[in-house]
């Protein structure tokens, strides 16, 4: 006999009743034959992809579900339950054989008899009741770079004063004051604050005096531990009151991770990506195993006596959310790279790709359109699947928007092909094979040629760090509907010598900040693409009444053809920018004087 039984008033309203008042058959749920499901929420229905479609079909997928339970406990009618489990367990009537056939969709469920808008009803009020039905997540997205007061670093700082008891951070650059004022606070309210940093392994070189002025010693000055690892550290992810001291923590863990660094740069200048995410229970397991991991073996900066890390002692698989979201998904450099209990020294696995294979798949299934915004495309496995799903389907949408440090010319393509080609002709081993093809290579002529649709972010003749205003993202959507990104670029290096993260978001509830990825993606794609922008710089490259060229420009989306010719207006009206003098000092030659 079930103990209570579950009643609608409205539509996704539930009304408990008392096991007396529905111990009785003829209160179970039955639909007509033919009853369908109603169209979406607007028609009063569940939209498919959404939490409450993800709970029902977690509970009608569950092989532990049997007919008793959607009958008795669930509330079904038999006819109703009897059909839910035969369709699910196939003609062998038996669970986790191979003629089971899982529900796909809503709509494969509701093309089942009996079953329509009131067993939908009770199925989604016993997967609430049975803790299936679980909170969306909140994840936002500011896109660089914004104004004072906007900015991510400023939002960073914001949840860095509202943890309550720790702050978990892995970092590739930080010089933002905001932020180290709050993590400064923080460890004065009593907040725990562990700080994985990549500028510690050359802060810690210093002798003890000066290593106390770095921007390490003042974090811990400040009361922060901060910590290194032998390899580059590339996150820049933080997690605010996750999984450090209790399980339980993880469901409602902050996260900030993207494209972006803490610094004015990373904030104001150039283009990048920061996500805040928030009650996204499995991805605070996934990124809280991976800070564990990589403190666990990571070396003390100090400003005395050095101090192993305490190993993490809680078992995150206890927070029962490692398959919680089927639409995300977190992967990591790190599972390319084993380390030995105790040590603090990874070693690389040449033979996993794992942030790589999840991008070429994808890239794979892709079926309308690929939109790719890297600061850099020296990947050749992705490089290589962008190309095939092109000339395999000319007609998808595939546009790459790359920073113009990928730009090479038709002869620099060349040379390079010529070092792989003979690289390869002397390896003798799988090993020098492999180093032949992943060596650094820039892929946007090749791409390209291929006929996919490319553009460099330009904005001078020859890049330099003192001006240039990068385009920093590190993203890939597919059909609109898939999002993968973080603070992996795009190369051989990023998969194998540093440490990496990349975001993989898809489905209903992610659906929005997806669209704002492609809005993104498409206002990144038309930079300074108004046609008089570029005419007047050519006009004034070919102006020979005017005092100077500039060498430093508005920034603009051209094509490998429209930067070509830009750099050889540029080398015929200023012959000496390619001088010695000019490459070795691009800051003090914004400008060729005529």
């Amino acid at each position: 006999m079930r103990s209570s039984c579950f009643r609608f008033a409205a539509f996704g309203i539930l009304v408990a009743t008392a096991a007396a008042g529905c111990a009785t058959d003829d209160l179970d749920v039955e639909d007509g034959i033919a009853d369908r499901f109603p169209d979406g929420k607007a028609d009063g229905g569940i939209s498919d992809g959404s939490p409450e479609a993800r709970a029902v079909l977690a509970l009608v997928n569950d092989r532990a579900v049997d007919l008793a339970e959607l009958d008795v406990a669930a509330g079904l009618s038999s006819r109703a339950a009897r059909n839910i489990i035969g369709h699910r367990d196939g003609a062998d009537g038996v669970a986790g054989t191979a003629d089971d056939d899982a529900y796909d969709d809503l709509a494969e469920l509701d093309d089942i008899p009996y079953v329509g808008p009131a067993t939908l009803n009770q199925l989604l009020a016993y997967a609430e009741a049975t803790g299936r039905l679980r909170p969306v997540p909140h994840v936002t997205a500011v896109f660089s770079p914004q104004p004072v007061g906007a900015t991510h670093t400023h939002q960073v700082a914001a949840w860095i004063r509202g943890a309550q008891r720790s702050v978990d951070v892995a970092m590739y650059s930080l010089s933002d004051a905001e932020i180290q004022d709050a993590l400064a606070d923080a460890v004065q309210r009593g907040v725990a604050v562990r700080f994985l940093f990549d500028t510690a392994s050359e802060d810690r070189k210093l002798d003890l005096a000066a290593r106390a002025g770095t921007k390490s010693g003042r974090l811990e000055r400040a009361g922060v531990d901060v910590r290194w690892v032998n390899k580059i550290l590339h996150h820049k992810l933080a997690i605010i009151d996750g999984a450090r001291f209790d399980v339980a923590d993880a469901a409602g863990a902050k996260i900030v991770t993207g494209s972006a660094n803490w610094s004015y740069g990373g904030a104001q200048v150039y283009d990048e990506n920061t996500l805040f995410i928030d009650g996204a229970g499995e991805l605070g397991v996934s990124y809280q195993r991976e800070f564990d991991r990589l403190w666990e073996h990571s070396k003390d900066f100090s400003l005395g006596a050095d101090q192993a890390a305490e190993p993490a002692t809680l078992d995150l698989a206890a927070a029962g959310l490692d398959d919680a979201d089927p639409d995300a998904d977190a992967f990591f450099t790190s599972a390319n790279f084993t380390v030995q209990q105790g040590s603090t020294s990874f070693r690389i696995d040449r033979s996993s790709t794992v942030v790589a294979d999840q991008l070429v798949a994808a890239i794979g299934r892709a079926e309308r359109s690929i939109h790719i915004a890297s600061g850099h495309l020296r990947l050749r496995p992705v490089a290589e699947a962008v190309i095939a799903a092109k000339q395999a389907n000319p007609a998808l949408d595939v546009r790459v928007y790359l920073d113009q440090q990928e730009y090479i010319s038709a002869s620099g393509h060349a040379a390079q092909v010529h070092d792989v080609e003979a690289c390869l002709d002397g390896a003798t081993t799988d090993t020098q094979r492999f180093n032949c093809t992943a060596r650094d290579f820039l892929f946007s002529k090749e791409v390209a040629d291929a006929g996919v649709e490319l553009r460099f972010k330009t904005y001078a003749y020859r890049w330099d760090y003192s001006y240039a205003a990068q385009m920093h993202d590190k993203y890939t959507i597919i059909d609109g509907d898939e999002l993968f990104t973080g603070s992996y670029n795009l190369s051989m290096n990023s998969e194998q010598g540093t440490f990496e993260n990349v975001l993989h978001l898809r489905g209903a509830t992610y659906a929005p900040v997806i669209a704002a990825f492609e809005a993104d993606f498409e206002r990144l794609w038309t930079t300074g693409h108004d046609p008089e922008l570029l005419e007047a710089l050519r006009a004034r490259i070919t102006d020979e009444t005017a005092s100077s060229i500039p060498l430093v420009f508005d920034s603009m989306a051209l094509s490998w053809d429209q930067l070509t010719e830009l750099k050889s207006l540029i080398r015929a009206a200023c012959p000496a920018v390619d001088s010695a003098a000019y490459r070795d000092d691009p800051a003090g030659h914004r400008y060729c004087q005529r």
